[in-house]
């Protein structure tokens, strides 16, 4: 069954001249099946190059967006209308009314946010890019960094920028707790422990290296080490295992799962492809302030 969905969705694939991009924390059959699979960064990097006509975006809703609001011309397909919780934290009319409190602010929006919420801003971050983003910000200008507070305090920590936080979070990694990494340290004592900069700043404080989930993969394949607490979602393992199989992973927490990415299976992928659906939109307003916020995200090196 598995082999024959596979082989529709690579011969649909074709027929539509489609390209499909996964995010490493989606299951490992769809991250198989993908043509790119990366993080938030180097999926909107891909999303802003690729040549396909339809874009089939394996991740959360807005994945898919960030990829339509750089290609308002092609097709971009989400097999499964799957959200962010962390995304749901900010909403345009509560950024709006934090603006009106510090008038001049830069907007700094985290990729993990609505088109809405991306339009009110003036540049996107992801956790790959987050500061240098920060540092091209002029030093008189306040910052308004929405809406991952973990982030943020890494990143104003890396910085030493002062930053107006938001409180939002990530469901999945504000949870791993200092405790639980001291356990898995103690079990596994010549592991190097890497976490991703969406763990509480407790947790962040414990590890060799703090890196975004393809950062962490390139620390990773240089480091001599053979053994690695890692503390991001499970998906990710998939894809350490493939590239580096001859070195050993724990997770920072057990059941590091976000049950949002795990949502798309081949059934729904292929009826997506079969179907066109769920068609994603944005209205053109909307997308024209969120590309700028995009684009002037992309254009830091």
């Amino acid at each position: 069954m598995a082999n024959d969905l596979i082989e529709y969705i690579n011969r649909r694939k074709q027929e539509l001249n489609a390209v499909i991009m996964a995010h490493y924390y989606q299951n490992p059959v769809i991250q198989d099946v993908a043509d790119f699979v990366g993080d938030s960064l180097q999926l909107a990097q891909q999303a802003s190059v690729t040549q396909a006509k339809v874009i089939v975006s394996c991740g959360v809703s807005f994945m898919a967006e960030s990829a339509k609001i750089l290609n308002p011309d092609k097709m971009v397909l989400l097999p499964v209308q799957a959200g962010c919780p962390m995304a749901d934290m900010v909403t345009p009319m509560a950024l709006r009314e934090k603006k009106s409190q510090h008038p001049g602010a830069v907007v700094v929006a985290y990729v993990n946010t609505s088109a809405a919420v991306k339009a009110e801003s003036d540049i996107c971050c992801t956790s790959s890019n987050a500061v240098a983003v920060i540092n091209s910000i002029p030093l008189d200008k306040e910052i308004i960094f929405v809406p991952d507070r973990n982030l943020g305090r890494y990143v104003a920590a890396q910085t030493g920028r002062e930053l107006i936080f938001w409180q939002g979070y990530c469901p999945v990694h504000d949870i791993v707790s200092p405790d639980s990494m001291r356990e898995q340290i103690a079990l596994h004592p010549q592991a190097k422990v890497i976490v991703h900069p969406e763990c509480p700043p407790e947790v962040t404080a414990l590890a060799d290296a703090v890196r975004s989930t393809a950062g962490i993969l390139n620390y990773i394949k240089d480091s001599s080490a053979r053994e690695f607490i890692v503390g991001t979602e499970e998906g990710f393992l998939h894809s350490l295992k493939k590239y580096c199989p001859d070195k050993i992973f724990y997770l920072a927490r057990s059941n590091f799962v976000c049950q949002e990415m795990k949502m798309i299976n081949l059934e729904e992928l292929a009826l997506s492809l079969e179907k066109l659906q769920e068609q994603i939109e944005v209205a053109e307003d909307i997308r024209k302030r969120a590309f700028r916020s995009l684009q002037n995200m992309l254009e830091i090196k």
